[in-house]
Formats: C-alpha cells, structure tokens, sequence
C-alpha cells in the first residue's frame, strides 16, 4: 500500500462529516482494539482506524506478557496483592528520587498516583471482562516474578503476569495471538475496521468539543469521521520520528522495534489541540542489534533475553562493562553512559561475544537473541577462528557504522584485552560468582538468560567459562526503543488534559501514545500491556458517558 504521507495537525472547525460513529478509536495494536471492544460492548457504535494495512502495530511484534495486580487468578491461589503495596512498589521504582514511603502518595505527583490506583483498581475488571467475552482468554503465569522482586517494596513479587491463552509454552507469540483472537472479537461484535487511514487532525465544534477526525486514505482521498461521543486514541509512540526522537528522549537512541507507523501522530495532533505533554524523556527501553536498527529493518525485535552461558557483552576496548542479564530496561542503560571528559558515549556500542558452545546450544529465534540458529537470518553476526580474527572482524564492522555511531573505533590492544577479559570472566564462571557485575544472583537474571546447556551445568546457570579455542562470535549492540512512552497528558479516564489542566472535550488517550506515570520504571513483564488494557477500559468506560452531539 502506497505510504499516506504526514499532513497538518492542526484541527479544524466543521459540522459537515462522511461517517459519523458513536466512537473513534485509533490505531489497531492491543490499546486501540481494547477501547474499541470496551467501547462496542456498552452499545456504541464504533469505528477503529489504522494507517497500516493491517492491524497488530507493536502488538503482533511482542511477547504479549500483561501485568495485572491482584488479578483473579493471584486471587483463586491465594495471593495477597494489596493496593497500597503495589503502589508502593510503582512508586518507589517510577520516581527513586522523590519516593517517600510513609507519604500518602508514596512522593507520586497527584496524576502519577491517581493514574497508578486505576490502573491497579481496573486490570483486573479489564482482563476478566476480555476474558469472558472470548476476545482475550489467558493463563496465569503464578512463578514469573517482577523485575525487581527482591525490593522490599515488592510485598507480592510474583503471580502478577498473565499470557494470551493460546501462546507458545515459552510465551513468545502472544501477541500475534492477541491481536487475532482481539480483531476476531471486533469483527463478531460490530466493531468496524477501516485500514489504511492515516488521521491527520481533529474536528472541533465552535465550543471547542472534538466532534472528529479528518483522515487520508491511499483508496479512497480524504474523509471526515464524526465521533457523537469521543475519539480515543491508541495509536503508539514516536520511535520512528527521528526528529522527535533527538530532540524528547534523554539518550541518542539509534533506533527501535515499535511497528514503523509508530511516528508520534498524537504527539503533534495532540499538541496541536492545546494538550499538554509529559514524560517525553523516557522510553521503554532494549539492547538491540546495530545493524537492523540502521538499517530500518521492520522486523526488529528487542533483545528481551540475551541468550548463551558463556556469552559476555564488552566495550570497544575489550573489557566487560555490565551484568549482561538483566531485565531488557536497565541493561539497555549500559549503553548511554557519559564519559565527560571525551565528551562522548563510550558504550553506544557494545559487542557480545560467544563460543561454540553457545552457538550450538544457545541459539534461538525468540525474544530478540542475537544469537541465531541455523537458516536464520545472522548477517549481524561476526566470525573468527581466532579472537584476533573475531577482533579485526569487529573492527571492520565498527568501520562501516562509523558515522552512524560516533566515530567509535575498535582499541588498537582489543584482541589482547579480549583475551584478559575472559580468562576474568573463566575465572567467576567456575567459581559461580561473578565478582564485577554479580551476573546472575537476581531472580530476572535467571528469567531472562535464555535457552543455555545444562550439562554439565556450572554452579551459577547463567555462566560457564568461554572456551579457550575457536570458533568464536560476535553482534554488535546498542540501546533501543521497544517504543516511546510520553506524549498528551491523559487523567485515569483517558481524557486528554490541556496546558492548564483542563479536560479538551471529546478527546482521549491510550498507551504509548500518552504519557505513562510509570516515568523511567518498567515494573515487571507486561507493565505496559497489563495497564493499558486498565486504561483502556477506564477510557472507553467514561467515552460511554459523554452526551451524544
């Protein structure tokens, strides 16, 4: 399908419509097709568009683990999740800087927490109701635990995560799964589907109420869409606008794996209308490999679970510079650091390096790993025999990126240092403690270390000493996106807040088109998902109440 290219935000004033629908929704990953199905079910008309030519966006890219606090399930097994400590918890990892436990907002702005109580208070309603109307069947996953379970403000650090009931054993695909058993929901209940609509602005009535949206499309011109009671947008975040990109986020990312119309549209419709913004500084953040980012490549995922025991990440002098398994989030902050006095970013790239051993027993095509089986794409990947061959290798590679990345340059002594490095490394793996960066002595470390040999097994399953002879690997990494997550100011129910804090009537945001109150937090697998299906309810729950115009 032809791209429809970006128009003017700017709203405009009109009673003259195409269409006209009780409800808009936009964008068809999970925040769209939740308001949209929550929307339909309360009896509203509704329209769901999207630009792409089919429906999924970040969603049919994702694992599609969702957090719900004090879900059914945790309830049935006896799980205690009370909702003063899981805010608590968000609290303390969301604003580290301002947290104040015997506070009565935790040190949470007054929208951080309002937003962090509906979110616990409507998950669970939320799923349970997607549940029951077939649209989003699931299974409790009782052992995952949070990604920081060993707080002592995680008072329940596991039970919180569900997966899409039809997803693989190893919970990889449930997005795809989602979004069909979702969109076949939509199609079974009346939800109308347009794709291949771009929204390029809103309508406004004199009083300043949206009353719509003008939309290109590739078949059929423009149109304008009446919304009787609300538009809801869910349309993602601004991963693919560069020049949003550069100038909002905190780190020179180089690129993500949000869908490619994932261009920050409801950052500029939005701002257009008077909303105020938020958060723009931080996003959710995943090692990901160089080449595909710069590349563009759509299929991009995030390296979620770096896979391989005897697997390290180092920097371009050959040293180790971080605990290569952590959660996704944090071990995607190695990459940003400052080094003030070169005044540059040392680690924008790192280079994992791996054995046959690995290889042969580590490689997977799940989750982002870099390191990939046969007959799957490994143009990423770097070989040698030796590791002054995998050295010039990487160095050749460092050459080609060059202006891409900084002008970094591979150490003259990299091989050397190399070498230094992991007879270190050797040296932890065969004791089971890994003295730098305690690789391993977390529960998510052990979540997310990936497929690995277990025979004969090491005293710390997330380490094994890298072999003394080749074959050895390579990837070249750096920080990405999964997506962005600021934008419009949206209050508990999804109304979009203007400059002042007043409601913009008829206007309403959900997930990452929006601005989290999770701040820099990623609070367990699924924390973007589980609460945006919560506010995705809350959203279409107070559309229904508007008065029809």
């Amino acid at each position: 399908m032809p791209t429809i290219a970006r128009g003017s935000p700017e709203p405009v004033n009109s009673d003259r419509f195409d269409a006209e629908y009780d409800v808009i929704t936009v964008g068809g990953g999970a925040a769209g097709l939740a308001s949209a199905l929550f929307s339909r079910w309360h009896g509203n008309s509704v329209v769901l568009l999207e630009k792409a030519d089919e429906l999924g966006g970040t969603t049919k890219k994702a694992a599609f683990w969702y957090w719900v606090p004090n879900n059914k399930a945790m309830q049935a097994a006896g799980m205690e999740d009370r909702k003063e400590d899981c805010i608590r918890y968000m609290a303390r990892l969301s604003r580290p800087e301002s947290y104040a436990p015997d506070d009565a907002r935790f040190g949470l702005s007054d929208w951080e927490y309002a937003v962090c109580e509906a979110i616990y208070d409507n998950a669970s309603p939320a799923t349970e109701l997607l549940s029951e109307k077939g649209a989003l069947e699931y299974r409790h996953c009782e052992a995952v635990p949070d990604y920081w379970a060993e707080i002592p403000e995680d008072k329940c650090p596991t039970g919180r995560v569900l997966v899409p009931k039809g997803a693989r054993d190893t919970m990889s695909d449930g997005g795809a799964v989602a979004v069909r058993t979702m969109s076949e929901a939509c199609a079974r209940d009346g939800v109308e589907i347009r794709t291949g609509h771009r929204v390029q602005r809103l309508v406004r009535n004199d009083q300043g109420r949206v009353t719509g949206v003008e939309v290109d499309t590739a078949a059929n011109g423009p149109l304008r869409l009446k919304a009787r009671k609300a538009v809801i947008f869910g349309s993602g975040g601004f991963t693919h606008d560069t020049d949003l990109r550069r100038n909002f986020l905190a780190q020179p990312v180089l690129g993500g794996c949000a869908a490619v119309t994932n261009e920050g549209d409801f950052v500029r419709i939005g701002a257009a209308a008077g909303a105020e913004l938020r958060n723009m500084n931080y996003p959710w953040m995943c090692p990901i490999v160089l080449e595909k980012a710069l590349n563009g490549d759509p299929g991009l995922i995030g390296t979620f679970s770096p896979s391989g025991d005897s697997m390290i990440y180092v920097d371009r002098t050959g040293r180790r510079v971080t605990n290569e398994k952590l959660a996704y989030n944090e071990s995607a902050q190695a990459f940003f650091k400052w080094d003030p006095t070169k005044a540059e970013y040392p680690n924008l790239v790192l280079i994992a390096v791996w054995d046959q051993r690995s290889q042969e027993h580590s490689a997977g095509d799940e989750y982002g790993r870099f390191i990939v089986p046969p007959g799957c794409d490994d143009a990423h990947v770097i070989k040698g025999e030796t590791l002054e061959a995998l050295a010039e290798g990487i160095r050749a590679r460092f050459a080609k990126y060059a202006t891409a990345i900084g002008n970094l340059k591979v150490a003259e002594d990299f091989a050397a240092t190399l070498k230094a490095t992991i007879e270190r490394f050797n040296t932890f793996a065969k004791a089971g403690r890994d003295e730098d960066f305690q690789r391993g002595e977390r529960q998510v470390e052990l979540l997310f270390n990936g497929p690995a040999c277990a025979d004969p097994a090491g005293p710390n399953p997330t380490m094994y000493p890298i072999s003394n002879s080749g074959p050895y690997y390579a990837a070249l990494l750096t920080g990405g996106n999964l997506d962005t997550k600021g934008g419009p100011m949206a209050n508990p129910d999804g109304r979009i807040l203007d400059r002042a804090g007043n409601v913009i009537p008829g206007l309403y945001g959900v997930g990452n088109c929006v601005a989290s109150a999770s701040a820099r937090a990623y609070w367990a697998g699924g924390a973007t998902l589980g609460p945006y299906l919560a506010l995705a309810y809350c959203a279409a729950n107070a559309a229904n109440r508007e008065p029809a115009n």
